[in-house]
């Protein structure tokens, strides 16, 4: 088994004091290390990022100084921690923590597969974004749908995905994406099962998507976003006061398709897991379930490189 790497991330896309800046610390207190007890955890750190800041930057994305600095240091770390044999685990932030992820993967690694579980398809235009949230466009950022005139430190590192390394389980979010004309990435060559798919057969979406991954690549990163949980699931999720998109996966069925993925000759190398917020979570439940479901799926004894 390789030895365990986890990476804190204490950013919220917004650029706020709290809220998902708070995410990993919260799952630290709420027992994160201990689920790794079938593992070495080599080491345990959270990035050190500047204060947020909730106004849109140079390239119209908000909070841009700590996301470059995570986009920098992740880059880095997840880069160096997979080329030294060890397996990082990336938690708390949101989605923007693969614009680092992904160009570190690309920069230290080699090719390697993106497994993408989320409610979003995350390719929001920039020209278009409402909020300037990076967390809305990463991969329309990543696979260069978008930011074609992007300049900058970030613009330098994109595009770094390509479309034939990326699967898409759990996207919801169609009547949000028509109401700014934007088309699915499944017309762009991206395999894509959504939300009605997965929801149907949660073990049978995971297998496909996976072997649809090893047939390209024989390394792949595991991305979640809680959001592809039901809302009534998993309330702390989103933004307060703002509803979220009806319906998405329960945990037993978020269980059975990460299960699934780990059926194949293909090596998880990484994995990462955004999108929580406690501030939403007063008495800590959703921390507890996600601890446990890391526990349960994602630090099981027989995952390995």
């Amino acid at each position: 088994m390789a030895e365990i790497e986890l990476i804190g991330v204490p950013f919220d896309g917004y650029g706020r004091p709290g809220n998902q800046a708070r995410a990993a610390g919260a799952l630290l207190d709420a027992g994160l290390l201990d689920a790794f007890e079938h593992h070495h955890v080599a080491g345990q750190c959270d990035l050190d990022l500047p204060v947020g800041d909730p106004s849109r930057g140079p390239t119209s994305l908000v909070n841009e100084r700590a996301l470059l600095a995570m986009t920098r240091a992740l880059n880095e770390r997840v880069g160096t921690a997979v080329s030294t044999g060890r397996l990082p685990i990336v938690y708390g932030g949101d989605c923007s923590t693969l614009l680092g992820i992904v160009t570190g993967l690309r920069d230290h690694v080699g090719e390697v597969g993106l497994v993408f579980i989320d409610g979003h398809e995350d390719t929001m235009p920039l020209d278009v974004s409402e909020d300037g949230e990076a967390a809305n466009t990463e991969l329309g950022l990543l696979l260069g749908l978008t930011g074609r005139t992007l300049g900058g430190e970030l613009g330098d590192r994109l595009p770094a995905l390509r479309r034939d390394r990326l699967v898409v389980l759990g996207p919801r979010d169609d009547a949000w994406r028509s109401r700014f004309n934007v088309g699915t990435l499944a017309d762009n060559g991206v395999w894509v099962a959504p939300l009605a798919e997965v929801a149907d057969d949660p073990n049978g979406a995971g297998r496909r998507a996976i072997e649809q991954l090893a047939a390209q690549v024989d390394r792949w990163w595991l991305h979640i976003d809680l959001d592809v949980l039901d809302p009534v699931e998993f309330p702390a999720q989103g933004l307060p006061d703002f509803p979220d998109e009806p319906g998405g996966l329960t945990w037993d069925q978020l269980t059975d398709l990460v299960m699934a993925l780990f059926t194949t000759t293909a090596a998880c190398i990484g994995g990462s897991i955004a999108i929580y917020d406690p501030d939403q979570d007063p008495n800590r439940t959703g921390a507890a379930q996600i601890v446990a479901f890391i526990r349960n799926v994602v630090a099981r004894p027989t995952i390995s490189r």
